[in-house]
């Protein structure tokens, strides 16, 4: 089993931001795989899954708070009895230019308070991550603001194309998606 987790803040109110893209990446996967999210209370979570290459791949949005991922991440890590090396977590990344993608086997969590949270909670960085670039040029001081500002209509219209090459990029270094 692999489990791909995808950060986020719950809620309509946060629904298309910047620091959602993580949620909106596991919504265009379930889309594609026609599955929905289930809720999952006891494991603070929205939880989707599908078999590939015949192998189960589980999507988990975290019903936390950003900033409290990794209370979704234990919970859902300790109850399927999964890996680190079968963990993956996509999040934005201010860093990163709009469209990039960056994929790394482990690594530390830089200014990411939910990857700061999830490092904490698993008392480990050796778990597969996926960043997505949300970083503009000239872009506003005030970064709580930014992260939670909605994309351009532009922007937006270009998500399904880095979904897409997000998606292959977790093809070739993580997941069976035949």
């Amino acid at each position: 089993m692999k489990v791909l987790f995808g950060l986020g803040n719950p809620g309509s109110k946060y629904e298309k931001t910047r620091h959602n893209v993580g949620f909106m990446f596991l919504d265009y996967l379930a889309k594609e795989h026609g599955v929905s999210f289930v809720s999952k209370p006891k494991l603070k979570a929205e939880i989707a899954e599908f078999i590939s290459g015949g192998q189960k791949i589980l999507l988990v949005k975290p019903t936390t708070f950003m900033n409290l991922s990794g209370d979704c991440v234990r919970l859902v890590f300790d109850f399927y009895k999964v890996s680190l090396m079968d963990l993956c977590v996509v999040f934005d990344d201010i860093d990163l230019s709009f469209g990039q993608i960056r994929y790394r086997n482990k690594g530390g969590a830089g200014t990411h308070n939910g990857m700061r949270d999830i490092v904490l909670k698993l008392s480990s960085k050796d778990f597969a991550r996926m960043k997505l670039g949300i970083e503009i040029e000239n872009r506003p001081h005030d970064l709580s603001n930014f992260v939670l500002s909605k994309f351009s209509p532009d922007e937006f219209d270009s998500l399904v194309s880095i979904f897409s090459e997000t998606k292959t990029e977790l093809l070739n270094n993580f997941l069976d998606f035949s």
